[in-house]
């Protein structure tokens, strides 16, 4: 199903995919995602049915391959969180690929931020870019997933953000979030520790269990071959 959902969502895509935001399109993610699972569903429905030691010791590997990625990737994101090149390149690509544009509008709506550090790192995009020699009728400005909300307001003004990077921090306060994306979702991993810690040992646990369960059932079933080679003697 995920592996169906990715393809479909790739195939109608109303714009061609860049090279370099390839690796980080939703699309790619899900197909992935899901090819991944099938693999490893398959080796631990059909090794069990089957009692194929093979299929057990490749279920069990690779259980325990994406619990190590998943770790190093927490480990990753904690010591180099700094590292804004996913961002970075959803920012310059926001007008490129749809899928990224409304993966960037939901998070800064969500969020209540704008940009990686602050709004004016949209000027990373080329629309958006604040530099004098920009012929876009976008320069200097941020989308209007950055602006905060008008109360009463039946219809979004998507012109709200424009100009606001030629404006100091205090002003841009009046009409858009200016604070980057970096530091709301440090504030709310802060807010919400026991939630993610939950999250994370409800991922960790069902895998720890498997591998262990694996070679249980691994150790048991050499022991059953012993008992009856030396029943067979």
């Amino acid at each position: 199903m995920i592996v169906a959902i990715g393809v479909y969502a790739k195939v109608q895509k109303a714009t061609d995919t860049v090279r370099d935001t390839f690796l980080i399109d939703p699309a790619v993610i899900l197909i992935v995602v899901g090819v991944v699972m099938f693999f490893i569903t398959f080796c631990g429905c059909i090794g069990a049915l089957r009692e194929n030691i093979r299929l057990l010791k490749t279920f069990s590997f690779s259980l325990t391959l994406v619990f190590l990625t998943q770790l190093a990737i927490a480990i990753l994101g904690f010591f180099y969180s700094d590292q804004v090149s996913f961002v970075k390149k959803a920012i310059v690509h926001y007008r490129d690929d749809l899928d990224l544009q409304n993966l960037m509008d939901y998070i800064q709506k969500e969020f209540k931020c704008c940009g990686w550090n602050n709004y004016t790192d949209w000027s990373w995009n080329l629309y958006f870019n604040c530099t004098h020699n920009n012929p876009s009728s976008e320069r200097c400005s941020v989308p209007y997933s950055c602006c905060t909300p008008v109360p009463g307001e039946a219809v979004i003004n998507t012109m709200c953000g424009f100009g606001v990077q030629t404006q100091n921090f205090l002003e841009a306060n009046k009409s858009i979030y200016p604070v980057g994306c970096a530091d709301r979702a440090v504030r709310w991993i802060e807010s919400h520790l026991l939630l993610v810690g939950a999250l994370a040992l409800g991922l960790a646990l069902p895998q720890v269990s498997h591998r262990l369960m694996c070679n249980r059932g691994r150790s048991l079933h050499v022991m059953l071959d012993n008992v009856s080679k030396r029943g067979g003697y």
